[in-house]
């Protein structure tokens, strides 16, 4: 079984941009991260509440599989939270910082 990574972080270093291009550039590659944490939590939400609605509707479905897929979905948003979180205290340090 291949276990794939919930969610890769590309574009992210811990140096500062040298011009306007480059903070540009990071700003674009944090929400387009930011938006493929929303669309894997999406899918496996998705998956997850498939595999419920049939286990509720009395289908043949494997428990493990269930399972996986909700601990999934919770990493998954926890890890969108974590983000959100991130973004929100970085916007309210900027907004806090003397002009």
């Amino acid at each position: 079984m291949q276990i794939t990574p919930i969610l890769k972080i590309a574009g992210t270093s811990p140096t500062l941009p040298t011009s306007e291009t480059g903070a540009s550039g990071q700003l674009e590659s944090l929400g387009s991260t930011f938006q493929q944490s929303l669309d894997s939590l999406s899918r496996s939400e998705g998956q997850t509440d498939r595999l419920m609605e049939q286990l509720a509707a009395g289908e043949d479905v494997d428990i493990h599989q269930l399972m996986v897929a909700m601990e999934e979905t919770d990493v998954n948003f926890r890890v969108a939270m974590a983000i959100r979180d991130r973004l929100v205290e970085a916007y309210r340090e900027v907004m806090r910082m003397a002009v």
